[in-house]
């Protein structure tokens, strides 16, 4: 009998062998849980670069919005704004806010026309 049991292997090979086949096998359910899992995890480690990109947005933000308004005032004051324009325009606040906005609304309109061209 024992002879048999080496040929053929005993209940604990044949269970161990039929739990192999059955982690070779994903259901659905356990492939949603991964993908799930793995989305979760991406957006979790984008978000200390997320927190950055809000903080570099609000401080150019702020940046344009003061130089605008500062424009219009002493536009209205009547004062000579050439001075003044020429540092705005020196330093291409325009180009600048106009690149980060972009990239800030631009980055997640990307990923969501993505997300639903690969489903």
């Amino acid at each position: 009998m024992s002879i048999f049991q080496k040929l053929l292997g005993s209940g604990d090979i044949v269970s161990k062998g039929i739990d192999l086949i059955d982690s070779f096998h994903t259901s659905e359910t356990e492939a949603i849980e991964a993908k799930t899992k793995a989305k979760t995890d991406l957006l979790e480690s984008y978000a200390p670069f997320k927190v950055a990109q809000r903080y570099l947005a609000l401080i150019f933000g702020f940046t344009f919005v003061a130089s605008y308004i500062l424009v219009l005032v002493l536009f209205f004051l009547g004062r000579d704004i050439t001075e003044v324009q020429e540092i705005i325009n020196a330093f291409k606040i325009d180009w600048i806010m106009l690149t980060i906005v972009g990239f800030y609304f631009g980055g997640g309109a990307f990923e969501g026309v993505m997300g639903k061209k690969n489903k």
